[in-house]
């Protein structure tokens, strides 16, 4: 849907403010362009041709990181999120697209094997130094305007994706239900050890997990603005999705997990593959929604952990899970939990936000890390895989001993193994 279907919503801005009050970017630079009412003023005057589509339009279209916690301060609830990603749709229609993201989102995130291929490429060069070399020469600025100081945040990749060590199939549990065990993109090539401890989990709540052949969920695409590419992408899932005979289909990211519950919404009314849509939709599972039933574990002896959580924006604001994450943590014998001032506050992870808005993210990053001191906690908790990137990497710039993990890895601290921070993290 284009910004002129929506102007009735963009009309809903009262201008009042109490969107600065949540803005990160806007809490990060003080300018009105970057805080809600800014970019909607900006998208109604695009509307009322009182501004041609140009350029200079990227930065204040792009270096929102739609964490819609505007939204959530903003009394008419004009949803910003959903008109800026409508916006960036027509801005690459009417001003073009980039070559890159052209390629990654037709010819790499559909297609999971080759995404693991250039994930091992891109191992390799931080292995053994050809990203340095790169950087030095320009030629990674085609990933990003910033690409070269952001790809530092990612230390080094993992030796085996998780599919590499654990293909899709079916594999039998202890439980009675049938799962289906989306995987994400970061949690495969990334955090592989995350999505180990999430499929011992579901084994113990599946009579059968089966580990899809799904491909990226289309949130990378959708939220630069190329809406036909997502749903592109939702579609081949879809299919997987549906000729499955599952009770639940469970994934470890936030982010996919929300974006996965919206697919209806990439399809118009009367469309029958919204139908389909709301029909999967229905049976998706952020695994934090399922911890709280599996049984408290105890952590080993010896180990001290003083955890607290941070929020991911596609778990709090897109799926509404608050209080789920910190049951978890409470119930784990050997963890004292302690509440995050601003839990739910960005972290500027916000996917590849780093690699076109660098400083920004560091600014935001910042302002988290200072809370998470103040917590005094040794655990730092997430469930989405660009928040502990960008999280890992926070506190080894800052020397905290802090480690960084996934809730699903702590509630597997049992097994023995201590919860850690990935590799994949770090400067």
């Amino acid at each position: 849907m284009s910004i002129e279907e929506r102007y009735d919503e963009i009309a809903r801005c009262n201008r009042c403010g109490f969107c600065q009050v949540a803005c990160p970017i806007f809490r990060a630079t003080g300018h009105e362009a970057g805080v809600a009412r800014g970019r909607v003023a900006l998208v109604r005057a695009l509307v009322e041709k009182r501004l041609e589509w140009d350029q200079e339009l990227k930065e204040p279209l792009f270096n929102c990181l739609l964490c819609g916690a505007c939204t959530a301060n903003c009394f008419p609830g004009v949803q910003t999120a959903d008109l800026i990603v409508a916006a960036r749709g027509d801005y690459l229609e009417r001003v073009g697209r980039e070559r890159f993201h052209r390629v990654l989102f037709n010819q790499l995130l559909p297609y999971p094997k080759r995404l693991r291929l250039a994930a091992r490429a891109v191992g390799l060069s931080l292995r053994t130094g050809l990203s340095n070399i790169a950087g030095a020469l320009g030629l990674l600025r085609a990933f990003g305007r910033d690409f070269p100081r952001a790809q530092k945040i990612v230390k080094r990749m993992p030796d085996q994706a998780f599919r590499d060590k654990i293909p899709a199939g079916v594999l039998e549990g202890q439980g009675t239900l049938r799962i289906g065990f989306f995987v994400g993109c970061g949690m495969d090539a990334l955090f592989p050890c995350v999505s180990e401890a999430t499929l011992g989990l579901l084994r113990t709540l599946g009579r059968t997990v089966e580990v899809l052949e799904n491909c990226c969920c289309g949130l990378p695409a959708d939220t630069y603005g190329d809406r036909p590419a997502a749903r592109r992408m939702a579609e081949k899932n879809l299919a997987i999705l549906e000729a499955g005979n599952f009770d639940i289909i469970v994934t470890d990211c936030s982010s996919c997990a929300s974006f996965l519950k919206k697919y209806p919404a990439l399809f118009a009314e009367g469309d029958p593959r919204r139908e389909v849509a709301a029909a999967q939709a229905a049976r998706i599972r952020d695994v934090v929604e399922l911890l709280p039933q599996a049984a408290p574990l105890a952590i080993p002896p010896g180990e001290k952990i003083i955890a607290t959580y941070h929020d991911p924006c596609h778990a709090v604001r897109g799926q509404g899970l608050s209080r789920e994450p910190r049951e978890v943590l409470r119930s784990l014998p050997g963890v004292e939990y302690r509440e995050l001032p601003e839990a739910d506050w960005c972290c500027g992870g916000a996917g590849s936000y780093a690699a076109y808005h660098y400083d920004l993210s560091l600014q935001v990053l910042d302002r988290k890390l200072d809370n998470v001191e103040r917590t005094g906690a040794n655990v730092l908790v997430t469930s989405c895989p660009a928040c502990i990137m960008q999280l890992s990497f926070g506190v080894h710039r800052r020397g905290l001993p802090v480690r960084v993990c996934h809730l699903a890895e702590i509630a597997t601290a049992a097994g023995g193994k201590s919860p850690s921070a990935s590799d994949a993290g770090g400067e």
